[in-house]
């Protein structure tokens, strides 16, 4: 893993697997953080695993190959999801 500055902005060489964990682990927390859904961070990453995603065969639009894929052992089925989804205001 490495971090490069160039001017304002930071490149950095992450392993998959560890980007995996990070998207998971803020995309738990959203809840208490949502200041962090529209980040321009955790849009790219959610777009960069979806294109690798795909690129292995996973159809990302199936939840649960979505959440297998990415790590999430034991997830919440999508109906059992929806039945519990609740609005985030990301207004603090």
């Amino acid at each position: 893993m490495s971090f490069e500055e160039r001017g304002d902005a930071v490149v950095a060489a992450l392993d998959a697997d560890e980007l995996k964990l990070i998207y998971r682990v803020l995309h738990q927390h959203l809840a208490e953080h949502p200041e962090l859904m529209d980040t321009d961070f955790l849009i790219e990453l959610q777009n960069y695993l979806q294109r690798q995603a795909k690129a292995a065969g996973v159809d990302i639009s199936d939840h649960g190959a979505w959440d297998s894929w990415i790590g999430n052992e034991n997830a919440t089925p999508c109906d059992v999801r929806l039945g519990r989804r609740r609005r985030i205001d990301p207004e603090p």
